[in-house]
């Protein structure tokens, strides 16, 4: 009976589906392989996901600690620049004082050697002629009057410690990450 089929249409159909046993084998195996190959390009395309992620992360807590470093600097420098600030007016006004304390001293002092001319609280002496007593008139000729002398005075120190607070500012380093407070500078 076997023999009966195993014409020539048998055996092209035999050898069929010996081909398409072999094609289903081959196509199990291909189909294996590339499920293997899915699972591989899977982890990669996660890790690959995860690592960007990670990525992402990093730059938006490196973008965040640059803009805090940047918010303490900004207060650093803005505590320094007051400190000078305050300094500064401070020593300006001490200045400023004892400028005009000093024309003040000055002022009477003229006003008492004006009162007494030949000396201070003593007699005038006969034998000395009258204009021997007094100041040479030529000696203050190239000065200023009182007032404008203390005003000039008042100006100077005014530009001094402009210049002075100039170069204390000049001296905040605003890229610095310390706080260290900013160094002094000679007058």
């Amino acid at each position: 009976m076997i023999l009966r089929f195993l014409n020539i249409q048998g055996i092209v159909g035999i050898a069929a589906s010996l081909v398409l046993l072999t094609l289903l084998l081959m196509q199990k195996g291909e189909t294996r392989h590339w499920r293997k190959q899915s699972g591989q390009f899977e982890q990669l395309y996660r890790g690959e996901q995860a690592a960007f992620a990670r990525t992402v992360a990093n730059y938006r807590a490196a973008a965040e600690a640059a803009r805090a470093a940047d918010q303490a600097t900004a207060e650093r420098v803005l505590a320094d620049q007051r400190a000078i600030n305050e300094r500064t007016a401070n020593d300006y006004q001490v200045r400023l004082a004892a400028a005009r304390a000093h024309a003040l001293r000055v002022q009477r002092e003229a006003a008492a050697a004006a009162a007494h001319p030949c000396g201070r609280g003593t007699a005038p002496l006969s034998a000395l002629p009258a204009p021997a007593c007094r100041p040479a008139p030529a000696a203050g000729q190239d000065r200023l009057p009182g007032s404008d002398a203390l005003i000039a005075t008042e100006q100077a120190i005014q530009l001094d410690q402009l210049l002075s607070w100039v170069k204390q500012q000049h001296a905040i380093d605003v890229n610095a990450a310390s706080s260290k407070p900013p160094r002094q500078l000679p007058r």
